[in-house]
């Protein structure tokens, strides 16, 4: 047993997954015009990659104890790699399929799912990559450190929003205040495994590719555009 992060139908009453869902459709419509900005001829082919990577990823749960299990979300991973925009729309159409052919995660509650587990924690994870590589520097250390630490705080992240949702519209008679502390909880670790993953396959792709990482390339870029005006 534990405390998914998918969102089942009926576990959030129906006005909140309803504007939930107005606001997934909001989130990725600003993800779509941005992804057609920042998406070129490498990245592209990455983000089917690291949509398929995810998909099967989440396939597979570990023990985080107390007959407790998680899995890896991705949504810190996806951003870093091919961008704010390109990464939750990556984890969204892995939300879609899931739903509406595994089963996993609600119908209803897909809006819920998107804002949790693709919008939030890009919301989190790409502004803290970001702001450490641009204090630290792009060595490949800060970079793994960088991801470990969004990977981590984008899970966090996550339960606090579905926790938020729940205190606005669960149907369940179980208290906010015990569901917020067990989700915050168990994901805390989860977050560290998170992390970890985030943090191995960011720097395997930094170390081969770094042009390929889109946190860093960002950087670099903006790097040029100081040197030219200098």
């Amino acid at each position: 047993m534990g405390w998914p992060m998918h969102v089942p139908d009926g576990f959030i009453d129906a006005p909140v997954s309803l504007a939930a869902g107005g606001v997934a459709v909001i989130g990725v419509a600003v993800c779509l015009r941005g992804a057609r900005r920042s998406l070129d001829e490498a990245t592209a082919p990455l983000a089917g990659l690291v949509a398929v990577f995810i998909f099967a990823a989440q396939m597979f749960n570990f023990p985080v104890g107390l007959g407790t299990s998680g899995h890896l979300m991705g949504a810190a991973l996806a951003a870093i790699l091919i961008g704010p925009y390109a990464g939750p729309l990556a984890v969204t159409v892995v939300l879609m399929i899931q739903a509406l052919l595994f089963a996993d995660g609600g119908i209803t509650a897909l809006g819920l799912n998107i804002i949790n587990m693709a919008l939030v924690p890009t919301l989190v994870a790409w502004p803290v990559f970001r702001l450490v590589v641009r204090s630290l520097g792009n060595s490949r250390a800060v970079v793994i450190g960088a991801a470990a630490v969004a990977g981590w705080l984008s899970i966090v992240a996550s339960s606090l929003a579905f926790a938020f949702e729940y205190w606005l519209g669960g149907t369940t008679a179980l208290d906010v205040g015990a569901v917020t502390l067990a989700m915050v909880g168990v994901h805390v670790v989860i977050g560290l495994v998170e992390g970890l993953i985030t943090a191995l396959i960011v720097g395997a792709v930094f170390a081969l590719r770094p042009d390929l990482v889109a946190g860093v390339k960002r950087r670099r870029a903006e790097q040029e555009s100081v040197e030219v005006a200098a």
